[in-house]
């Protein structure tokens, strides 16, 4: 799926309300699932966005990556030289040795 709209995409995403209203809301559906995306539009103003879950989803997990950087950003501003621990430090605190740490297997999402 395409997520970069070229004009002529961006006018094959726009559905007049009247095809909802001639019955043609199975068919819009298909074409949300091809495309994407389809804007709705309603007496010539666009009135809502159709995605599928799948690029909806995307795009929620967008935003809260987003919302955690500039958290992290903000805080790092904010944070203060003599508040940081070092790993060493925290590796003697919890009596963990480097070797300790060698063959451990790590999934990051």
């Amino acid at each position: 799926m395409n997520t970069r709209l070229s004009v002529k995409n961006l006018i094959n995403t726009i559905v007049p309300i009247s095809r909802f209203n001639r019955g043609g809301a199975g068919k819009i559906f298909d074409e949300v699932r091809k495309s994407g995306i389809k804007v709705v539009l309603k007496n010539d103003v666009p009135a809502c966005v159709l995605l599928t879950p799948e690029r909806y989803d995307e795009m929620v997990r967008q935003l809260e990556d987003y919302e955690l950087y500039f958290e992290a950003e903000k805080r790092m501003k904010q944070a203060e030289k003599s508040g940081f621990v070092t790993s060493e430090e925290i590796m003697q605190e919890f009596g963990v040795h480097p070797e300790d740490l060698e063959n451990i297997d790590v999934d990051i999402d």
